[in-house]
């Protein structure tokens, strides 16, 4: 029986970063995988490690998830596409766990899906006779899966200003993707020239897909998905002409 003066807090975790995710005295490495639905690249290991006083219990669970204006969301409905193994672990101190995750659905996928393998923490039972508040938590690792060969069409279908909510005026960009596969917006790079009413240019910047990942993200696109993204990047002004062109890396 759990101690009843246990408090449990629970904060779920969404991370759309390649790099470890570190949230107080856990880690969970990498936290964007890209599988392929034949060949060596249908399973990745997510790496998770314990960096807590106590062991921790972890649950895995997968669910099929949905292509948004922000990049991805789940759906809520469980899948059988993805075998994750183990399901279940109990981390020691200082641990670490590999957590395999391989693609199992159809081989012949018309079109490339997303999914989110969630990295759950579970409570453990403390000592006799003491308390404390739990923060368990829940890590989103999003899970692309494509068939290999394809290759994404990323474009630029328009470019416009928007008011960030610290009243600085921003870039928003309409993507489009009508290929069979997902792509990153970071797989090439950006050109973005800003000119006001008279037709004077007052922006310009070239980014190369290292700094949009630094600086905007990984800017996914599904397949057939049209994207209108919101970016960080501050312009100069509201309105007057964007200029917007990508070119996708060659690799």
């Amino acid at each position: 029986m759990w101690n009843r003066l246990a408090l449990y807090s629970i904060i779920t975790v969404a991370i759309v970063a390649l790099v470890a995710t570190v949230v107080n005295a856990m880690t969970v490495s990498p936290v964007v995988i890209d599988l392929q639905t034949s060949g060596q690249r249908m399973s990745q290991v997510i790496t998770i490690e314990n960096k807590y006083a106590r062991p921790i219990i972890l649950e895995m669970t997968v669910q099929e998830a949905e292509y948004t204006d922000d990049g991805v969301k789940g759906t809520g409905k469980p899948t059988d596409d993805l075998l994750v193994f183990p399901p279940q672990a109990q981390v020691a101190p200082g641990g670490t766990q590999a957590v395999r995750v391989q693609y199992v659905g159809d081989p012949d996928l018309p079109k490339s899906k997303h999914y989110f393998v969630s990295v759950n923490q579970l409570p453990v039972k403390l000592p006799e006779g003491e308390s404390a508040v739990q923060l368990l938590y829940n890590f989103q690792v999003v899970t692309g899966v494509s068939v290999p060969g394809k290759r994404p069409n990323i474009k630029i279908e328009s470019a416009e200003t928007y008011m960030g909510g610290d009243n600085n005026p921003r870039l928003l960009l309409v993507l489009t993707n009508d290929a069979d596969t997902y792509g990153y917006l970071s797989g090439g790079s950006l050109k973005i020239v800003q000119k006001d009413s008279s037709g004077k240019e007052i922006f310009h910047r070239t980014m190369t897909g290292e700094q949009i990942s630094q600086e905007i993200g990984f800017g996914l696109v599904g397949a057939g998905q049209k994207r209108r993204m919101t970016t960080p990047i501050i312009l100069p002004q509201m309105g007057g002409q964007i200029e917007a062109s990508y070119i996708p890396s060659r690799r």
